[in-house]
């Protein structure tokens, strides 16, 4: 069901809490691009370890000021590698006890499946909050 929440109406899903607002039928096709970019480019994390956060960190911080989804979907995508990061260092921790192996594999599908439901939503115009996340920078 909507909700109000700060001027947003807000629908919480099975899997996560999309955003939508007024500012949604105002996203540019540019402007959607390089959201899905942001969210794509968490792929490099798999070809070059730090890549998936540095490329995102760098789209968010020079267009922030000048759109308001850029700045949403480069938080949300940031905040999600950050939180990726101290998952994958507990998994490789717990490696130690044989259940870091389990956690690394699932940490791996889970990222690969949200990166691409965040993609499709940041083509439509509509930012994506992530399911399993902690939101470092708000």
């Amino acid at each position: 069901m909507p909700e109000e929440m700060n001027g947003k109406k807000t629908m919480e899903t099975k899997d996560a809490e999309i955003i939508s607002g007024p500012e949604e039928a105002l996203v540019s096709p540019d402007e959607r691009m390089l959201g899905m970019l942001c969210v794509l480019s968490q792929f490099l994390s798999y070809f070059s370890g730090f890549g998936g956060l540095i490329v995102p960190l760098i789209i968010w911080l020079l267009k922030r000021d000048s759109s308001k989804f850029i700045d949403q979907v480069g938080k949300e995508t940031v905040n999600f590698q950050i939180t990726l990061l101290i998952l994958a260092v507990i998994g490789a921790i717990l490696c130690v006890i044989l259940i870091g192996g389990l956690l690394l594999f699932l940490l791996g599908i889970y990222s690969i499946v949200t990166t691409i439901i965040a993609a499709v939503k940041a083509n439509e115009g509509v930012v994506y909050r992530y399911p399993v996340c902690f939101r470092f920078i708000k």
